[in-house]
């Protein structure tokens, strides 16, 4: 086997590694799952952010159904390809906080410049959603629809991004924030 091979095999293995970690313990899968659906909420309201925020600041147990009329908009307008890219983007996200808080624990001995290795994760999980998220939020709701496939291309850029990130770390545990660089 090709170095180039045995790479991509141990990318795969190290992206394998990283989404089993959350499962390791309880306190990760719940870290996991509330950054999920922290996450969730998050692209789901920023959808229409005008509706959200009328709907929730009128009253705030309405978010439930703020939550389930966004979700059925996202389906309406993206179809299951967009709904699942979306899951699938809160899904990773909430892995690569998990990893992001474990690599901060690991470097926090450590100084400031050990804490930049942690910025990837930060960025992978901000960054891939700002274009969901931060495009509705300053009003820009009809340039999502512009979006070729309906923005369904820029939220594949973010769970590459994503994917990348975790690719490249794996198990937390076993690797050290120097290796990171």
């Amino acid at each position: 086997m090709s170095t180039a091979e045995s790479t991509g095999w141990s990318h795969l293995d190290s992206l394998r590694e990283a989404l089993s970690y959350p499962l390791t313990s309880d306190r990760r899968l719940l870290v996991a799952a509330v950054a999920t659906a922290v996450t969730y909420l998050v692209l789901v309201l920023s959808t229409f952010p005008q509706f959200s925020v009328q709907l929730v600041s009128r009253d705030p147990t309405d978010i439930g159904y703020a939550v389930s009329a966004l979700t059925r908009e996202v389906y309406l307008t993206t179809g299951w390809v967009g709904l699942g890219l979306v899951v699938l983007y809160a899904l990773l996200t909430g892995v690569a906080l998990t990893h992001t808080a474990a690599l901060y624990r690991q470097a926090r001995g450590r100084g400031a410049s050990s804490l930049a290795t942690v910025l990837p994760g930060v960025l992978a999980a901000g960054c891939a959603s700002c274009g969901a998220g931060v495009l509705g939020m300053l009003g820009f709701v009809g340039a999502m629809a512009a979006l070729p496939f309906q923005g369904n291309l820029l939220r594949v850029a973010g769970i590459l991004l994503l994917v990348g990130f975790l690719a490249r770390t794996g198990d937390p545990r076993t690797c050290s924030v120097g290796d990171l660089s």
